[in-house]
């Protein structure tokens, strides 16, 4: 299981670091439900988000999932940890810097959207592979990213569930850097944010976060109901399946 470490790596920067090398940082129960208590806890004037290693997150940490209860399991897992550690990352009142010193897929990628800046390494990929395994996803998280890139990005990056190289990312937005010492960079820009006014800081982030409106609750309702659908079918059990056996899914559509 992952766990989370924390530290100060400068005045008024708190570093919180993904820590599940052996599964490339992927989003595991303790990691989020850690996410969860951590966040709100923090006393610092910016806070760097990260990844052990040399990947920022392989995603939700789907292998571990019982083949017999897959549908319960996996909304288990995609919804009420990953929603509660976003919500606390949505809460933080001071900016976070996400300082992604590698590869960053679906759930690790949203979670690196939902800091206010994002730091990539040169050789990274990011992508959105919700579509090689079956999966409708949240409509929160659609969200940010047509907020990040646009409509036509996010329609590229969930459709084709094509990766994009670090270059890329920048040119769409997705990212605000491409360096090649995440780490040290991550920490001087979170250091001349902390150095700033902080009544400043978290009243823009304040009036940024209430641009968005609330959905219309039916809209709402029918959009989870797609969701759980999807959870529930055989093409989500097949793309799992794939993801497990490193083959190719067979796709029914039912």
């Amino acid at each position: 299981m992952g766990s989370l470490d924390v530290d100060s790596p400068a005045q008024g920067v708190a570093r919180v670091t993904i820590a599940n090398e052996a599964k490339r940082n992927a989003l595991d129960r303790p990691i989020l439900e850690g996410l969860a208590a951590t966040l709100p806890a923090l006393d610092a004037r910016c806070i760097v988000l990260t990844g052990a290693g040399s990947v920022f997150s392989a995603g939700y940490d789907i292998g571990d999932l019982s083949p017999d209860r897959l549908a319960e399991e996996a909304a288990e897992l995609l919804t009420h940890p990953f929603e509660a550690a976003l919500a606390a990352l949505d809460a933080v009142e001071v900016p976070v810097v996400a300082a992604m010193g590698g590869h960053a897929f679906g759930g690790g990628l949203e979670l690196a959207l939902a800091c206010d800046l994002r730091v990539c390494a040169s050789g990274a990929k990011l992508g959105m592979p919700p579509a090689r395994l079956g999966v409708v996803y949240s409509h929160t998280g659609l969200r940010r990213f047509v907020d990040a890139i646009g409509s036509a990005r996010t329609r590229e990056l969930f459709f084709t569930a094509r990766p994009v190289d670090a270059p890329e990312a920048l040119t769409w937005g997705l990212v605000n850097e491409v360096v090649d010492d995440v780490q040290a960079r991550s920490i001087a820009l979170a250091s001349e944010i902390a150095a700033l006014a902080p009544l400043s800081q978290q009243g823009n982030k304040r009036v940024l976060a209430a641009l968005h409106a609330p959905l219309d609750p039916a809209l709402e309702a029918e959009l989870h109901a797609l969701r759980d659908a999807a959870f529930r079918s055989g093409d989500f059990a097949e793309g799992v399946r794939a993801f497990i056996e490193k083959r190719q899914p067979e796709w029914r559509g039912t």
